[in-house]
């Protein structure tokens, strides 16, 4: 029994080698055709440009990663322009204002007031009205449209100070 084993294994070793044997051939026909080819030019390599070294030539000036003393605006100290912190928030100030989208307006029967029916980004329908906020900048509505809100943010300026910055919410159709 071992001796068929054997053999039948000596028989499929050499049916394997004798297969590769003819793959070698025309591997080898390949190899012969591709040399016989004549030579292309190979292109010089590109030309290394020298390093320019940049010199710092700020030492002595202030730290751009350090903060330096605040420079205060005499308009901003003037007017006192602060947002008001004991002011009671409302639930549309949590949101920033470029996911809140206006889709409508109501204009009530009883006293003609036009509301803005603003989209949060849960997707829930909320009234607003002038005089109101929304934002997370303190925006202050300033007035409401069939077309647009327009908002009044107060936002820091980047000195110690704030500045007001125009905004609207369009109507998304």
């Amino acid at each position: 029994m071992n001796t068929l084993k054997s053999a039948f294994w000596c028989f499929c070793i050499a049916l394997a080698l004798s297969a590769c044997s003819s793959d070698m051939e025309d591997l080898q026909h390949k190899i012969a055709e591709v040399e016989s080819r004549p030579g292309s030019r190979i292109e010089p390599l590109p030309e290394i440009k020298p390093y320019d070294a940049f010199i710092y030539n700020a030492v002595g000036l202030r730290s751009p990663f350090v903060q330096g003393a605040p420079v205060l605006n005499n308009n901003d100290a003037a007017n006192g322009l602060r947002p008001d912190s004991k002011r009671v928030r409302e639930f549309l100030e949590q949101f920033p204002l470029d996911t809140l989208r206006m889709v409508g307006t109501l204009k009530s029967k009883s006293d003609g007031r036009l509301y803005a029916l603003v989209r949060d980004k849960d997707g829930l329908i909320h009234r607003a009205l002038p005089g109101g906020y929304l934002g997370q900048n303190d925006g202050h509505i300033v007035s409401i449209t069939n077309s647009k809100i327009s908002v009044i943010e107060i936002v820091p300026d980047g000195v110690g100070g704030y500045i007001e910055r125009p905004a609207s919410i369009p109507l998304n159709e």
